[in-house]
Parts: structure tokens; sequence; C-alpha cells
């Protein structure tokens, strides 16, 4: 029987194959020659275009502020008013820590709450922390470990490892939900029609620092800031902001400007909308002129730890913030605090899993814990 001339190339190809195979047969191994590290260029590197020495840094790093500022709208913030700080409720927990409910005014007319937690039996002055949470139902509860996720009770965790912690409700939920639902941000620009809810939790959580700054049980050169999705991109913008925040960590904050095909997203047209005044400009497809990694590089040198996942959100801009994070190291590294600077990057998606809790909390405490509380021994 005759075969088709297709297959039977084909079942010549196989026959060839299977007596490589049969005979033990293996494809040549790759020629590697050695050499030296090619350097790594990305779109990134604009981060320090021009700039050669730490002067050169702090000429740039002043511009860059200009235009983060502009970003926010800060200058349409309005004056701080009194804090007139109440507590409502105060409950001592496990013989561990002190939580307070309290509340302080942030707007003349409008109040902010928060829990207040402070730990017993040990004296002070201790670090504090500004703990944010993400856009989450349960809000700042979660924080506590009354409700959600206790992989995310930040306030309970840090207490417990001897820290001061102020958990603030974001300015769209808790106490403060609007009338069209929570994390609604329709009634902010109603009547702040030229500010930004960027500008408006960032001067919060500035805010929420004066409220630990009254305690005498905080010690304030030893302040810093850590939050989850929305509260850690709420950190950088933080620690960007007020440089009372010595040491900050973000997990799984918002993704950048650039490279980033869901960019609206920063000033969508409902619900909760980030920066309003850019939209039209980003849906003419142009930026504003400054992104993430040169907000994040106002923090330096003071310590940062980035926190993320691959496999949260789009893979490919997650890929892009590994060299992003890259260059901004660089900016330590310019400064002379390399070890100020840290990333950590992982395949658990938009979480907080033990790992990272273990990572986020001994960063902050070796940033802002005497140098004993962090040191090892030998055994004796």
């Amino acid at each position: 029987m005759n075969c088709h001339p297709l297959l039977c190339r084909l079942t010549l190809g196989f026959w060839l194959l299977g007596g490589l195979v049969a005979r033990g047969d293996e494809p040549p191994e790759p020629q590697r020659l050695r050499s030296d590290p090619p350097v790594i260029e990305s779109s990134w590197d604009d981060l320090l275009e021009g700039v050669r020495t730490a002067e050169d840094w702090e000429r740039h790093r002043q511009v860059l502020r200009r235009r983060y500022l502009e970003l926010i709208r800060d200058a349409h913030k309005p004056e701080k008013p009194a804090l007139d700080v109440q507590i409502h409720e105060d409950v001592d927990v496990e013989g561990r820590y002190r939580r307070l409910y309290i509340s302080y005014q942030v707007e003349a007319d409008e109040r902010a709450h928060a829990y207040l937690g402070i730990p017993a039996r040990v004296e002070g002055p201790f670090p504090a922390i500004v703990a944010l949470h993400g856009t989450t139902a349960q809000g700042t509860k979660q924080t506590v470990g009354l409700d959600g996720n206790p992989d995310k009770a930040f306030l309970d965790h840090l207490c417990r490892r001897g820290y001061v912690v102020i958990a603030p409700e974001h300015f769209v939920s808790g106490e403060r939900i609007p009338l069209e639902g929570p994390y609604d941000t329709a009634g902010f620009y109603a009547r702040h029609p030229d500010w930004t809810a960027v500008g408006k939790f960032t001067f919060e959580h500035s805010i929420a620092i004066d409220v630990l700054q009254t305690r005498p049980e905080v010690d304030p050169q030893r302040i810093g800031a850590m939050g989850h999705s929305l509260g850690g991109h709420g950190t950088w913008y933080l620690a960007a902001y007020d440089e009372r925040i010595r040491a900050s960590v973000c997990n799984c904050g918002g993704s950048f400007l650039r490279h980033n095909p869901n960019v609206e997203a920063w000033s969508r047209d409902r619900w909760y909308v980030y920066l309003k005044p850019i939209r039209e400009q980003l849906l003419r497809g142009e930026l504003p002129p400054i992104d993430v990694h040169e907000i994040i590089a106002l923090i330096a040198p003071r310590a940062f730890l980035d926190v993320s996942a691959l496999n949260d959100g789009v893979p490919l801009t997650q890929r892009q913030r590994v060299l992003m994070l890259m260059k901004i190291a660089d900016v330590y590294e310019l400064l002379g605090q390399a070890q100020n600077f840290a990333f950590f990057v992982h395949g658990r998606g938009h979480s907080v899993p033990h790992e990272s809790r273990e990572l986020i909390y001994g960063f902050l405490d070796a940033h802002l814990k005497p140098a004993e509380a962090t040191q090892t021994r030998l055994v004796k």
C-alpha cells in the first residue's frame, strides 16, 4: 500500500528520533562562555538621569517633590484644625495592650476615627506605627483583629511586639461611609473639587502622626508606617509626604502609571477616584510628569520596604515593578544608605502571608527598635 508523502516523512522523522533516544544520543551542549554581567537598562533609568552625586540628587529631589505635591493638589488642602482628641472606648486586650477607640478633627467640620493600641507592662517610650487598611468592608476593624482576615490585623500583631499603633479609618469608610456607599468619593469631590482623594488621605494620615505625638508613650523619633493594598500605596504616599516617618512598608500597593494597561484606574470616572484632575490627560494617552518610582524615591534615605506578588494583577506590569525597585535601590546606594531599602517579591497574590508578615515586622524592628532588640548572641 502506498504511503502519503507527508505521512511518510512524519513516520521517518519519528523513526529517526526513536533511534536517537534508543542509542542514548543527546543534542549538543550549548556553548557558554565566561562574561562580565551586562548593564541592566530600563525605562526607570530616568530616575537618576543627569544625577551623579548626592548634591545632584538633592536638587533633583526638590523638583520631584514639587511635582508630587502638584499631582495630589496639596495646595488645595485645608488648614489643620485643633486635634480635639476624644476617647470613646478603652479596652484591655489580654493584658498585653490597651485598645482605645478615638476620634479627632481633620477638618473644621469633620472628625476622623481610629483605633489606638498601647502596649502594657513594658516601660516606654515606644516606637509607633501608622497602620493603614485596604479597601475592605471591615475597614480598620480588620486592622485591629475584630473582623475580617486576621492576617491583616496589624495593630494587634504590632502592639504585641511593643509598638504603639494608630489605625485610622479611611475617609470614606467606617464612621464616614458616604450616602453613595463605602469608598465612593463623589461627595468628597463635591466639597473639594480642586483637591484629590490621594491628597485627602495623605493629609489625614499625617494628622494621625500628630495624634501619636500627643501620647507620652510614643518616641517621636521612632515613628513608622505600613499598610496593605490601598493602605500599601497610602504608606508610600505618606512617607514621601511627611519626613516624620522613619521607616515604612508597602504590602501589595498599587501599580505605577507607565507600562500599566489599567492606568485609568488611578482616575476612574466612578466609585473611588484617586486623582480626578488627571483623567483627561490619561485618556489622551499622556502621563503626569511624576511616577511611582519617583514618589517612593522621595523617601530616601529613610527606610523603605516594598512587598509584592508577581501574580497580583497584570503579570508583565508586576515584573516591571522589579526593574523599578532596582532603580530606586540605586538612589539609596548613591546616598550611602543601601541598608535602608529592600524589596521582597513572592507568588502568593494579593495577600499578607506568614513570610511577608515576618519580614515586614522584622524590617520595622530593625529600623525602629534599639539595636539590642534584633541583635543575635553566641551560646554561652
